[in-house]
């Protein structure tokens, strides 16, 4: 693994599933981490004191909102204050709804571009002054495969995923020649433990086994019958931050078993 020693990251929606997978590959990469999301309290300062010990790095905690763009520019110049630095920004807290656009909320709408997409804008333009002033910054966005293509029932979530990758390639246009880089990452179907617990559920429903709903979800979408793992997730994140990536910026790279390739 690439080594980020002494710098910092910061992962919204990292408390569990994608985002802490993504925390841990940094904290093993030797950087101090960030973290943010909802949960319980205790909880939360177990995995922060936990990163702490296994991995010898620096950990802190952000409950910022991100639907709420003041407590985000908080949470940007509470992480520069603490660490002294942010050097790795990686927007990844989302929400879903799935309805017909017909059926579809129009609140749930509003929270969803919020959360998916207007939270990474709120982010990094409040990180992008400090990176400029340092003249090194590493931008990964979270995005999805329905950030390339779309799904039936998810008009806000693929609109936002789609705007995200949008945004992706502004930064880095616009910081191209700073130092930075900005990329977006489009997992396929990722085994967290909530899609865990929804094929067990299934499972349940039908009666059949869990590894025939895990074959049957995932082949509805990828032609590779495996999921990704968080931490193949994590482990592409680390690199696109590494000095191995320096020149690559405005891309979306796809971990998702061939789904955008057909």
């Amino acid at each position: 693994m690439p080594s980020l020693k002494g710098k910092t990251a910061l992962i919204t929606g990292s408390t569990s599933g994608i985002g802490l997978a993504i925390a841990r590959s940094f904290a093993a990469a030797g950087c101090n981490v960030m973290l943010n999301g909802f949960g319980n309290a205790d909880d939360i300062e177990k995995l922060r004191a936990g990163l702490e010990k296994e991995f010898r790095i620096s950990a802190r905690y952000s409950h910022a909102d991100m639907s709420k763009p003041a407590e985000i520019a908080a949470m940007i110049a509470a992480t520069e204050n603490q660490f002294g630095t942010l050097d790795v920004l990686v927007n990844n807290a989302g929400i879903q709804h799935v309805a017909s656009v017909e059926d579809f909320p129009a609140e749930k709408w509003d929270a969803i571009i919020a959360v998916n997409l207007s939270s990474s804008f709120h982010t990094i333009r409040a990180a992008l002054p400090g990176m400029k002033k340092r003249k090194w910054g590493r931008i990964i966005n979270i995005a999805s495969a329905h950030g390339l293509v779309a799904s039936g029932q998810k008009a806000a979530y693929v609109a936002a995923k789609h705007g995200l990758i949008g945004l992706t390639k502004v930064v880095a246009i616009e910081t191209a020649n700073a130092g930075i880089t900005c990329n977006a990452i489009c997992p396929g179907w990722v085994l967290t433990p909530l899609v865990q617990a929804q094929i067990e559920a299934r499972a349940r429903e039908r009666g059949t086994t869990a590894e025939a709903e895990k074959l049957a979800l995932v082949a509805e979408k990828q032609p590779m019958h495996q999921f990704t793992s968080p931490e193949n997730v994590g482990a592409l994140a680390v690199f696109l931050a590494s000095e191995a990536a320096s020149t690559i910026t405005g891309s979306a790279y796809s971990i998702d078993g061939g789904w955008t390739a057909q």
